[in-house]
């Protein structure tokens, strides 16, 4: 889809936020990357789900997948924004959420424990680009040094069977990222 100008389906089928990503079921939208995994996981029931059963589970999951998407998501945009002092306070408030979010993993192989869940799949995108941002931006955010478990469930997800088989080489990634860069 084109992003710049939006196409007439994005504007057609998301008109409130006229972004992707949509998924078209039915012919009927849904939206928003969290709301498609649920209505996927919820739709198609053949699999496990990526929610725990109990309820308390379901909650801390999704309260997780909110902060990647509305608090550590926008902060990792905001680091390529500034430069110089302002750039390294950007990089430290980064490094602050990831260490509450790898609160979370400790003892855990994922967010999900021993399988891949909401959260983890909601964290897909730390996994696949920040390891590929000090090559495209200079900036290397996340290290074993500093956040050691957060770095392990890295490995762990990517090198997961279900998360190798789907995923596009790190070639293709990189070219993806670093045409988003040159277009800002």
């Amino acid at each position: 889809e084109s992003l710049s100008p939006k196409s007439p389906e994005i504007l057609k089928y998301n008109p409130v936020h006229k972004k992707l990503p949509i998924l078209l079921h039915n012919g009927k939208p849904v939206v928003e990357s969290l709301v498609i995994v649920e209505y996927i996981d919820e739709t198609w029931t053949s699999g496990s789900s990526i929610l725990p059963a109990d309820p308390l589970g379901k909650s801390n999951a999704r309260f997780w997948a909110k902060f990647i998407d509305d608090k550590l998501m926008p902060a990792i945009m905001n680091i390529r924004r500034y430069q110089g002092e302002e750039q390294v306070k950007a990089i430290d408030e980064v490094v602050e959420l990831f260490k509450l979010l790898e609160n979370e993993l400790k003892g855990k192989k994922f967010f999900g424990g021993d399988t891949i869940g909401l959260v983890d799949i909601t964290a897909n995108f730390i996994a696949l680009w920040l390891g590929i941002h000090p090559e495209i931006m200079g900036i290397q955010v996340v290290s074993k040094e500093k956040l050691p478990i957060f770095c392990k469930w890295i490995d762990e997800y990517l090198n997961s069977s279900i998360i190798k088989q789907r995923l596009p080489s790190r070639d293709e990634l990189s070219a993806v990222l670093l045409s988003y860069h040159k277009s800002l």
